[in-house]
């Protein structure tokens, strides 16, 4: 499904945002307490060569095995809720096309009662489809909530080691970074950090 990949990068967005809040607000707080001298300025410099590092959010989706697998899933009941729906509604056509083979035997009395028989089960039918497609969501946004989750508590854990100020993203139709450092990119050890998190949990 297009629009769960689109939701995706969403949601890795907003987990990337809540950590430029954190770490930023905890900068801003730090910096009004400390009264700054030569000493920590040059501490400062020299800790803290590159403040700003980016996620490539398509790689993300792309590199992570449980979103991958977990996208897969969804996409293939999204296909078996279709072609359940497809079937039913073929099977009412050709309920349709029997019963007009019948041609002019056919009564109003019988034709009124079919066509009232056929909306029922059609009503049924797109009703079906409908549940179906809600619960489906319902589980898609659970697995988004369940990612954000993981992704918001990898990259708190991984920036205590690495100290960033920012940490932007970039992906398709989300690239306002005109320039982008490859050295910068830390998509990598997000992508394996990201992994065997997901691998221990299901172990």
């Amino acid at each position: 499904m297009k629009n769960v990949s689109t939701i995706l990068n969403v949601v890795l967005i907003l987990a990337v945002g809540y950590l430029y809040y954190h770490v930023y607000s905890q900068h801003t707080v730090q910096s009004k307490l400390e009264k700054p001298n030569s000493s920590t300025i040059a501490s400062t410099v020299n800790s803290s060569q590159a403040p700003i590092a980016y996620v490539d959010l398509d790689s993300l989706n792309e590199k992570i095995t449980y979103i991958k697998d977990k996208r897969k899933e969804l996409e293939t009941e999204q296909k078996s809720i279709e072609a359940d729906w497809q079937n039913s509604y073929r099977g009412l056509e050709n309920q349709k096309n029997q019963f007009l083979k019948k041609g002019s035997s056919i009564t109003q009395e019988e034709a009124e009662k079919f066509q009232t028989s056929l909306l029922q089960q059609q009503q049924q039918v797109d009703g079906k489809k409908q549940a179906l497609t809600q619960k489906l969501n319902e589980k898609s946004y659970k697995f988004m909530d369940d990612i954000q989750k993981k992704l918001k508590d990898f990259l708190s854990e991984y920036n205590k080691m690495h100290n960033y100020t920012y940490i932007l993203t970039t992906g398709t139709g989300l690239d306002y970074l005109v320039y982008k450092d490859s050295s910068l990119n830390i998509t990598a050890d997000v992508v394996k950090g990201m992994n065997e998190k997901m691998k221990q949990q299901d172990n």
